[in-house]
């Protein structure tokens, strides 16, 4: 994921100087990770989509002798749903960070984040040390 010349590339933030970001600035390369983004915020979209129905309880039948159950299943739903949201929005917002340039730099500490956890979670918000301080 790097350039041939295993140099450095470096990411315009506005009227901060630019900051190193290490071969994942390549082009190719945030292509890829654009790609990959785009790929999960469509793949959370359906599964949204998916539990749509199951949160909205419409499917249900109201005499059913077991509501404990079907609140608890609706429930797991309404939790999944959640987290889905919030990956969404962690995806939508790197997408987001990859259009104004500061993608791979740290939301705490301003640093490059880790080409490691880039490629693991592209999505990162944190370096590791700032993950770990939370």
């Amino acid at each position: 994921m790097g350039d041939e010349g295993g140099r450095a590339t470096t990411v315009s933030h506005g009227d901060r100087p630019p900051a190193t970001v290490g071969s994942m600035a390549a082009n190719s390369a945030l292509a890829d990770v654009r790609t990959a983004l785009e790929a999960e915020r469509n793949d959370l979209v359906s599964q949204l989509v998916g539990l749509g129905g199951a949160t909205a309880g419409d499917h249900y039948d109201a005499n059913f002798a077991d509501s404990s159950q079907v609140t608890a299943e609706r429930g797991e739903a309404e939790a999944l749903a959640g987290r889905l949201r919030e990956t969404l929005v962690d995806v939508e917002r790197a997408l987001g960070k990859l259009g104004d340039g500061t993608y791979g730099l740290c939301e705490r500490c301003t640093e490059p984040i880790g080409e490691a956890r880039l490629e693991a979670m592209p999505s990162a918000r944190r370096c590791m040390t700032c993950a770990s301080r939370r």
